[in-house]
């Protein structure tokens, strides 16, 4: 590793130096001519995908057009899937399909034989033979770096048979030969993490995957420790594989022979690793009883419903802009970027995001991130100064040596430009941006034109108008649209991706309706014989036997009303998220018969509306923990072993909160310590280490130090799994040894038989989110939310004018059985507000579930189940006062009463 880095400096040595020649070789120049013209640089290094006669995807700023059927009908929209009508059958009823057998699948070793199709007669008999099988396997391979949407360089198609490898850049204009059999819905295609390959599909070739069997999902059904395809590779194949020649280029004809060996064993094990998988899966069912095979193919074919998207901006490079603000600038230690940076990072971003369009490139391969930080930061004055700004950020940025010297090229092409844009601050940036996509693209440009960027002059839609009125408002308005770009990939990423209500009916033998289920609820009953369909459209069934309850016994007749797939506040049902109205931190420390009717308390809100109602959860969280004199957060944990702990507060020895950090600080600065430790630069490297040192009392770490850092505050499932992906030993380490004569000044410390031990500190403050929080001059404060896991003491008996900002330390071993381990003599037993509750296996230090679990305790204590109701109601009060809902499903009621 050490050789490799030595190598990676020298030749980043050598780049700066060639940088540094051309650009005295461009000064020059400049000196000695007067109207002569640099050419691009792809003039002399054109691209293999400027060869393609059509692509999809362009680099204009419109919208992708999805593939449109001959039989489609007028009410089809454009963008709609153009098979949803095969794929949904497939979501709603799987077993209608799921015909495929991989019992014949055994294990090969693979042969030095396989196919290359580079022609299209080739692709043709590849057809023929792929439509008579009922199963085949793919990967793809993508090429990012030197395009600036991407595109598929080569997909590998396994049958049990025979491994293809198909070179798509040659083939890019034939490819849809294979669009019929991969929307087959008689043939099932199996792939590994399917996610972004069916988009890419789509994008590239308009191809279209129907019945999907994606091998990820299935180890999520079966909660693998991973999923990645080098670990079930070597898990079911024994087989190893080298993951960092993804990140090769696979433009490159002919490929060596090590890249071919990785695409092949991608594709060629998947079939017997989806047979192991799917044997598995049937000798388990979830917790609902349904078969997890079906269950799996349910997740696998909502993957083929997504569709491929361009993001549009209103101005190129403003969301690149407004996240560099953010990211980067505010990083340097104010609160505000002044506006002559603001101006000059706009323009950067605005060359940047042109730039890349009319190349085809990466912005990352234009102008690093770095290097416009670096520019904005250091205000160069000069072109020397820009020059070696600019080359000095792409050696530090992540692009390897030869990628940097190639992005000097592109800057070095357009350096007037460029030093135009970072020195003129006085022109408009409109009349900048059109000026230089004429010079690079009009009749006399000096950038070749492409199938990529021709309709940049054609069809370019840069919304100016738009961009006079943001100007008016400054930076309020680029964090709006950096909102809006957040808004919209959270959306894509996290909403629900197929209805949640599909209101099929059962109804009780004697033909009342008891209530309305999912589909697949429906089917679990008609399986098992104990139902029978007496409807279709919409589905219902009549049990076969007498129900437990009715829907008349719980007085409420929200169970047996349908219910919309639409936000219930403000009706919008293009997307939605599910919403817990009283938050799991609470809810699950319940008695169990108060958790029964979670549905009601669950509903369906628009990703606007989950901000708002969330916004009022998280306030009035802090309203109880006031109330209850019962902290939020687990502000900071020590191992008490290394921490010195004073005898009394005159001592000038420094308390052990003192020495404390967040436990999810300390978690990520150890992950990223043991990842990229080697690699980071030397100042960060630094800040983690100081970190790391905070929890051991200031002394130094080693590895092993790090890898128990990672276990700190995980709750005994979390520290479970982690151990297991790790291939950690599973054993857990005795009970602390804790005494009363371990407490001093109510400072405990506590040991195991291993020795490893930690203080705890809990902050109730108002600090919301991963945020410093300054108290009382301690300004290294860390303050985590919404992670549902640990222990902690419990506080309760406090009145309503204790401060939320009380303080406790608990000590305790990182590997207690949380379920076992017993602290009650941690604290003077006589104090009935601090004795400990017994701790709970489902919560850790990292986020509310300590809190909630508390304030849980002491409701049922004080008031018992109806104190649990009267809480359950000010939660649903909250939720109505903050959305105001219109449309609720029928019976949902605020006095919402569970039956005991």
């Amino acid at each position: 590793m050490e050789y490799k880095h030595q190598i990676r400096i020298a030749l980043a040595v050598v780049s700066l130096a060639t940088i540094s020649l051309l650009f005295v070789r461009h000064r020059r120049r400049r000196q000695s001519r007067n109207s002569s013209q640099i050419s691009c640089y792809l003039q002399s290094d054109p691209k293999p995908q400027f060869a393609f006669k059509r692509v999809l995807a362009d680099n204009s700023y419109s919208q992708f057009k999805h593939l449109k059927l001959q039989d489609a009908t007028n009410e089809d929209s454009l963008n709609s899937h153009p098979y949803e009508k095969e794929i949904t059958p497939l979501i709603k009823n799987p077993s209608v399909k799921f015909g495929f057998d991989l019992d014949n699948v055994e294990l090969k070793e693979m042969s030095d034989f396989y196919v290359w199709i580079e022609t299209e007669s080739q692709l043709k008999e590849l057809d023929d033979k792929l439509s008579k099988e009922r199963v085949f396997a793919v990967d793809t391979e993508q090429h990012s770096l030197r395009s600036f949407l991407g595109f598929t360089a080569l997909i590998q198609i396994s049958t049990q048979n025979e491994d293809y490898l198909l070179d798509t850049i040659t083939l890019h204009d034939a490819m849809g030969i294979l669009r019929p059999v991969f929307a087959d819905p008689s043939i099932c295609k199996v792939f590994h993490g399917a996610d972004n390959d069916v988009l890419w599909l789509q994008r590239d070739f308009h191809i279209y995957v129907v019945n999907l069997f994606d091998t990820a999902k299935a180890c999520e059904v079966l909660s693998k420790p991973q999923k990645s395809l080098a670990y079930l590779l070597e898990t079911y194949c024994g087989v190893a594989t080298n993951k960092l020649l993804q990140l090769e280029d696979w433009r490159q004809r002919p490929l060596s022979a090590e890249m071919i060996q990785y695409a092949r064993t991608d594709a060629h094990y998947l079939l017997y690793i989806a047979r192991c998988l799917i044997s598995e899966l049937k000798q388990q069912e979830n917790d609902e009883n349904l078969t997890s095979v079906l269950e799996a193919c349910c997740r696998s074919n909502s993957t083929c419903l997504q569709l491929y998207t361009k993001d549009i901006e209103e101005f190129p490079g403003e969301s690149a802009a407004s996240s560099l603000f953010s990211r980067h600038l505010s990083d340097q230690g104010s609160s505000s970027v002044s506006c002559e940076i603001q101006d000059l990072v706009r323009r950067l971003c605005t060359w940047r995001d042109l730039m890349a369009r009319v190349h085809d490139e990466s912005l990352r391969y234009v102008l690093s991130d770095q290097a416009i930080v670096s520019l904005a930061d250091n205000l160069p004055k000069n072109p020397t100064e820009i020059y070696d700004t600019v080359a000095q950020a792409n050696l530090n940025s992540n692009l390897n040596t030869n990628s940097s010297l190639s992005s000097a090229s592109l800057v070095y092409s357009h350096f007037d430009d460029f030093c135009y844009i970072i020195q003129d601050r006085k022109r408009n940036i409109d009349d900048i941006f059109s000026q230089l996509l004429k010079k690079s693209l009009g009749p006399n440009g000096s950038c070749p034109l492409s199938v990529y960027n021709y309709a940049l002059l054609v069809n370019c839609d840069l919304r100016l108008s738009n961009r006079s009125v943001m100007k008016k408002n400054g930076m309020k308005n680029y964090r709006q649209v950096a909102r809006k770009a957040s808004r919209e990939l959270f959306v894509k990423k996290f909403s629900c991706k197929a209805p949640v209500y599909h209101n099929c009916r059962i109804f009780a033998n004697d033909g009342r309706l008891l209530c309305y289920c999912d589909q697949r609820k429906l089917e679990w009953y008609l399986r098992r014989g104990l139902a029978k369909l007496i409807e279709e459209n919409p589905p219902a069934i009549m049990l076969l036997f007498e129900p437990k309850g009715r829907p008349e016994d719980e007085d409420n007749d929200f169970y047996i009303q349908s219910k919309k797939n639409i936000c219930v506040s403000c009706g919008e049902g293009s997307h939605y998220l599910r919403y817990r109205i009283i938050p799991s931190c609470y809810r699950m420390h319940f008695p169990e018969h108060l958790k029964s009717h979670r549905s009601h308390d669950i509903v369906l809100l628009c990703v606007d509306c989950h901000e708002v109602a969330h916004a009022a959860a998280e306030k009035y969280k802090k309203e109880v923990a006031v109330v209850f004199g019962i902290p939020l957060f687990v502000r900071k944990v020590v191992d008490s072993k290394e921490a010195r702990v004073i005898p009394g507060p005159s001592s000038s020895e420094p308390h052990a909160e003192e020495l404390g950090v967040s436990p999810l600080q300390l978690r990520t600065a150890a992950m990223a310590l043991l990842r990229h430790g080697q690699t980071m630069p030397s100042q960060r490297r630094e800040e983690l280490i100081q970190i790391v040192a905070q929890y051991y009392g200031g002394r130094e770490i080693s590895h092993e130090d790090l890898e128990q850092a990672l276990l700190v505050g995980m709750s005994p499932h979390g520290r479970r799994r982690f151990k297991k992906k790790r291939g950690l030993p599973l054993k857990h380490s005795t009970a602390n040894i804790i005494s009363n004569n371990n407490v001093a000044n109510g400072v405990a410390m506590a040991q195991t038989t291993t020795g490893s031990t930690y203080t705890v500190v809990l902050d109730g403050s108002q600090n919301t989110g991963a945020e410093p929080a300054v108290e009382n001059g301690d300004e290294d404060c860390f303050a985590v939310t919404d992670i549902d896991v640990g222990v902690c003491p419990n506080l309760q008996g406090a009145d309503e004018n204790d401060s939320p900002i009380r303080k406790e330390i608990f000590t305790g071993s990182v590997d207690d059985n949380c379920e076992n381990g017993r602290v009650d003599d941690l604290y003077n037993p006589t104090d009935e507000r601090n004795a400990l509750p017994k701790n709970n296996s489902k919560v850790s230090l990292l986020g509310h579930g300590p809190h909630g679990k508390q304030v849980v305790d002491h409701i049922l204590k004080e008031s018992g189940e109806d104190g649990i109701r009267a809480f359950c109601k000010r939660w649903r009060q909250v939720f109505v006062e903050a959305t105001h809902p219109r449309f609720l499903p029928g019976g949902w009621d605020v006095m919402h009463r569970q039956r005991i």
